[in-house]
């Protein structure tokens, strides 16, 4: 489980600012689990404050570690994102950090990085609360702890001065660093309405998340009654096969073969029976629920963390509370399955049909200073009571996170002012046909 997250020089988040996720109230985390740490922190503030870039900055990280081996040339350098709004910080390393409990084990883990190479690099386990050094590199000068392994040290030799020496590690079969890199791989992340995960029919089909995914749509009020896999129709078949032999003809890349595809419909109840749609037909809140189901299934199964930017994109607050709820609860999420989200839904910070949907600890906020420094902090800063109303009071600003909006500019920018001679021609020749 993620225990905390820093970072440091990574879009607006220019000073270090951490993402802690160790229990403060003991009282609200149900008594019958062993978690020590929050299922679920949800991140709040007015736009452009920086959410999404502490989500972006740990998605980063786990992209750096899982492909900086295969994608960093040598000489190469590395793509970041330092903080834009001061040239000092783009000639400063990038920093970020994790802490981690594996196997009742904890670790750190974190590296430093500027435009050309990795500045910094280090690994520490705590067995039994003893902090024990796995490696230590400041540019290309290596330490290792005394349990680690000669066969470690060997790596160095063929990690270029751009690439992690964790992905190299883990690739060559050091067993300790394999935790902590493993970790990494099972991190899911999803953005609005983008999904990195297959949805063909055939993986459905193959993964069993189809009768799972259909319960989700039903309980949802979708109207959706069942769901099928169906092949492609012969005239499907036909009209791809033609459309697609016309675009190899036209860039003269002829010699291909295809599959008949499979696809997945979903019965609607209508006036008259059950009627077959495709996803193409289904509402767009559907939609989103459907792409959101694949990966919450994979977390809870496997007790990985999912990262989600925006959760109530296109989803009623019931719904993203009942998500909320999936991880909140031992008894469905057994695994100890993480989710780290971002909302601007202030519905979900109070009661959702009578039931708390975040507890004090799975709060945090973000807001921007006035040189464009994003600032992250926890609600659990303002000493909570458990029964406040959380959603009335971070509404009336008592949280801060809140747009600071100017009425009367934002009603003058919004506003049409002057005679019919100051509309710009386009907006004018659409006005004069009415």
């Amino acid at each position: 489980m993620l225990l905390s997250f820093r970072t440091a020089n990574h879009r607006s988040l220019r000073d270090e600012q951490q993402l802690l996720l160790t229990l403060n109230y003991g009282s609200d985390t149900p008594a019958d689990v062993e978690w020590e740490c929050v299922p679920v922190v949800g991140l709040f503030g007015p736009n452009a404050s920086g959410k999404s870039n502490v989500i972006d900055a740990l998605i980063y990280m786990r992209n750096l570690v899982l492909d900086s081996l295969r994608e960093s040339e040598p000489g190469s350098g590395i793509r970041r994102s330092p903080f834009a709004l001061d040239p000092v910080m783009r000639e400063e390393s990038s920093t970020y950090v994790v802490d981690l409990l594996l196997a009742k084990v904890r670790y750190t883990y974190g590296f430093s990085v500027d435009d050309t190479r990795v500045t910094e690099e280090w690994m520490y386990s705590y067995p039994r609360g003893r902090k024990r050094t796995i490696f230590h590199r400041e540019l290309d000068a290596y330490s290792y702890g005394e349990h680690s392994p000669e066969s470690m040290k060997q790596v160095e030799g063929i990690t270029d001065s751009n690439v992690l020496f964790l992905s190299v590690a883990a690739r060559s079969k050091q067993d300790l660093v394999r935790p902590v890199y493993g970790w990494f791989g099972g991190v899911l992340d999803r953005k609005p309405m983008v999904t990195p995960f297959p949805r063909s029919a055939e993986f459905l089909d193959r993964s069993g998340y189809l009768d799972r995914l259909t319960s989700l749509l039903r309980a949802a009020d979708t109207g959706i009654e069942s769901a099928e896999i169906v092949d492609e129709t012969d005239a499907q078949f036909a009209e791809r096969t033609a459309r697609l032999g016309h675009l190899s003809r036209s860039r003269g890349s002829e010699g291909y073969s295809l599959q008949r595809r499979k696809e997945v419909l979903f019965r609607h109840k209508g006036e008259k029976g059950a009627f077959p749609l495709g996803l193409s037909d289904q509402s767009f809140g559907t939609r989103a629920l459907y792409e959101m189901g694949i990966p919450v299934f994979r977390s809870l199964d496997r007790g990985t963390l999912l990262i989600v930017d925006e959760l109530d994109a296109s989803l009623h607050p019931y719904l993203s509370a009942q998500l909320v709820k999936l991880f909140r609860e031992p008894s469905t999420n057994p695994r100890g399955a993480q989710l780290v989200f971002t909302s601007h839904d202030a519905t979900l910070l109070g009661r959702i049909q009578g039931e708390e949907v975040l507890h004090r600890d799975h709060v945090w906020f973000t807001e921007k200073d006035e040189c464009g420094a994003t600032e992250l902090f926890p609600l659990s800063d303002f000493k909570p009571r458990r029964d406040e109303n959380r959603e009335r009071r971070y509404m009336a600003g008592r949280y801060g996170a809140v747009p600071i909006v100017n009425d009367e500019v934002f009603a003058t920018a919004l506003s049409r002012r002057g005679e019919a001679g100051d509309v710009p021609p386009d907006i004018q020749v659409h006005e004069d046909q009415h």
